[in-house]
């Protein structure tokens, strides 16, 4: 299984464009791919997709955490590249818009407070907190993988659901952690907590924070890995 972030505000590779927001492009395995949400802006998705020879038209499902437009500014670019791609969101997002989507897309499934399965492989967490994002559970040979798009709810709650969905400690906490404006102090009781679950490694990155980033690299040591756009993470 292989994942790249296609869209990040962080700095990794030479010849993408780091702009505000997050997209991963997921490999389950040969043949099939599917994008976790879609970044801010459309035409750099594209760019950086094709940057590291990866090719939107295959995408077969697309999961958006939550209706913000560093989340959601590149659907329009997926959409007319893979027209009849299943649409996975938020009970957040307008009516209107999920209205519209259902009739440009291959299919809409709208994700409420409850834990539930989207396709195979792969379960939303439900929605949580004040802005109502999901993250997905995804189950690997190596263990299961939770993606954040930014963590609104908070890193270690969310972490904590999906931990009980698995039954048994995450291998991997990747995306958003939603620490950048955050005291050292509340950066370390994150730390704790997702030490305290059992978290195998981490790989924190868009809004996390340089501070908080590092001080990940620091608790977490060998078991922690540099995000940003371009960064690949195979299990």
């Amino acid at each position: 299984m292989r994942l790249t972030i296609l869209f990040d505000n962080v700095p990794n590779r030479e010849g993408m464009t780091p702009l505000w927001g997050f997209a991963c492009w997921v490999e389950p395995g040969e043949g099939s791919a599917w994008l976790f949400d879609t970044g801010s802006n459309g035409r750099v998705l594209l760019r950086n997709a094709q940057a590291v020879g990866v090719d939107l038209s295959r995408t077969s499902a697309l999961v958006l955490s939550h209706p913000h437009w560093d989340h959601a500014g590149g659907l329009d670019t997926v959409l007319e590249l893979a027209p009849n791609v299943s649409i996975y969101l938020s009970s957040t997002f307008s009516k209107l818009w999920i209205r519209d989507l259902r009739q440009m897309s291959g299919g809409v499934t709208v994700v409420g407070e409850e834990p539930q399965p989207l396709f195979e492989g792969v379960e939303s967490t439900g929605t949580m907190g004040e802005v109502g994002e999901h993250s997905v559970l995804v189950h690997t040979p190596a263990g299961a993988v939770l993606l954040t798009g930014c963590a609104h709810a908070g890193i270690v709650a969310i972490a904590a659901r999906a931990t009980e969905m698995a039954g048994g400690p995450l291998a991997l906490v990747m995306g958003g952690f939603h620490l950048f404006r955050s005291q050292a102090w509340e950066i370390e009781e994150a730390i704790e907590g997702l030490l305290a679950l059992g978290v195998r490694r981490v790989c924190p990155t868009h809004c996390t924070g340089e501070r908080a980033a590092e001080m990940f690299r620091a608790a977490f040591g060998e078991d922690f890995l540099p995000g940003g756009v371009g960064t690949v993470v195979e299990l």
